[in-house]
């Protein structure tokens, strides 16, 4: 049995008492927007990063806003390290070895990482932790959908946290619970026009989740594998250079990428730290797809086909044409969802129903963000999930 299949084993049985044994679902949520209620726990307030300005100050209006919950972030890192390896070491061989990493990282990339160590006090070599930490630890689900009008909608649940310490009292995991203060939209703006929006964790520099307006929008999900993000960190570590960290991709794409066809060509080639799923929406009829990546080439590209009827594309965390692992199926009901909606009646609305119904709703849910590329529209709502609910 592989190691973090023994965990999930594990996982389960020390909160099964809270929880229904998979495969518990729920039937599918309607009327859950506009967000109300235990599975909505606030809106995402939006920030202004300036191209124009020097990497090292970009992040400062962030940082300085959200400087305490980074702090506590950090810390709750440092606790789980600390429980880990009990002595301290594991968090001095951070602060003094990540240091010199930072400078080996793509512009500006690492001036930003600067910057927000700067100005939040955290020490450098813990901020560029938080900034690796989501190469290995995201667990997401993202659909991509057009409507009988061609109208393209695309939303995600961003789950972080699997194995990162459960609160037995508060029945969380102590790091997505973390996170959730941290969530922040952000406008990327260059001579005061918007060039892309994002939703991020303040402190972080890659993306995760994010849309250029009128033009397309992008999700990146964990794809596990063995030859996974650990590889890729540790060859950065020791020199192997030619490949791109995930998130800093994404957010070259968002920024420098013009078309969807653009966008596609480099998430599909360019070669990365670790294997990614990248949901990617555009503005016309047909443009959704998921790029399965292996670290080097693209494998596979699931497009959305009304000729064969698949007006919508779905990703969670395994590849599509293999069945998910039986501890962790979320594309099941959220295929359930999708169909019952039907495309005649998908919207944002209805795509928050989808993303709200148990277990594509889980306790390592930190927020759900919907997009529509034809309006440049992003929205996030920070997310609960009161039990019953799965851990992941």
């Amino acid at each position: 049995m592989a190691p973090w299949v023994s965990l999930a084993v594990a996982a389960l049985l020390s909160v099964s008492a809270a929880q229904f044994i998979p495969p518990y679902t729920e039937d599918c949520r309607t009327d859950m927007y506009p967000p109300n209620g235990p599975t909505f726990r606030g809106a995402v307030s939006w920030y202004t990063v300036d191209l124009d300005l020097p990497p090292s100050k970009r992040w400062t209006a962030v940082i300085t806003a959200k400087k305490t919950d980074l702090v506590n972030m950090i810390q709750a890192i440092k606790d789980l390290a600390n429980a880990f390896v009990p002595s301290g070491k594991l968090i001095e061989l951070v602060d003094i070895t990540l240091p010199l990493m930072v400078d080996t990282l793509p512009s500006p990339f690492g001036e930003e990482i600067k910057g927000i160590a700067t100005v939040s006090g955290v020490p450098l070599g813990e901020v560029v932790l938080f900034n690796i930490f989501y190469e290995v630890f995201t667990v997401c689900t993202s659909i991509v959908a057009q409507d009988s009008k061609g109208t393209l909608y695309h939303g995600r649940n961003l789950d972080f946290g699997l194995f990162l310490g459960w609160d037995v009292k508060n029945k969380s995991w102590i790091i997505a619970e973390k996170l959730k203060p941290l969530v922040v939209n952000l406008d990327f703006q260059r001579k005061n026009q918007t060039v892309f929006k994002s939703t991020n964790f303040a402190g972080y520099v890659g993306m995760l989740t994010g849309i250029k307006p009128h033009t397309f929008s992008l999700t990146m999900n964990e794809r596990f594998s063995l030859n996974g993000g650990y590889i890729g960190i540790l060859e950065w570590i020791l020199g192997q250079r030619d490949g791109m960290w995930m998130s800093f991709l994404t957010r070259s794409v968002l920024e420098k990428a013009s078309s969807y066809e653009e966008a596609k060509k480099l998430l599909a080639q360019t070669k990365l730290l670790a294997p990614a799923y990248f949901i990617l929406g555009g503005n016309h009829s047909g443009q959704g797809c998921v790029i399965t990546r292996s670290r080097e080439l693209s494998i596979n590209i699931l497009e959305i086909d009304l000729k064969q009827g698949r007006w919508y594309v779905l990703e969670t965390n395994y590849d599509h044409w293999k069945e998910p692992f039986f501890l962790d199926d979320r594309r099941t009901p959220a295929m359930k969802c999708m169909n019952q909606t039907t495309q005649a009646n998908i919207s944002v609305k209805t795509m928050y129903d989808v993303l709200s119904t148990k277990p594509v709703l889980n306790k390592l849910t930190t927020y759900t963000t919907l997009m529509q590329v034809s309006e440049g529209k992003l929205e996030s709502f920070i997310r609960d999930c009161p039990d019953p609910c799965m851990p992941w």
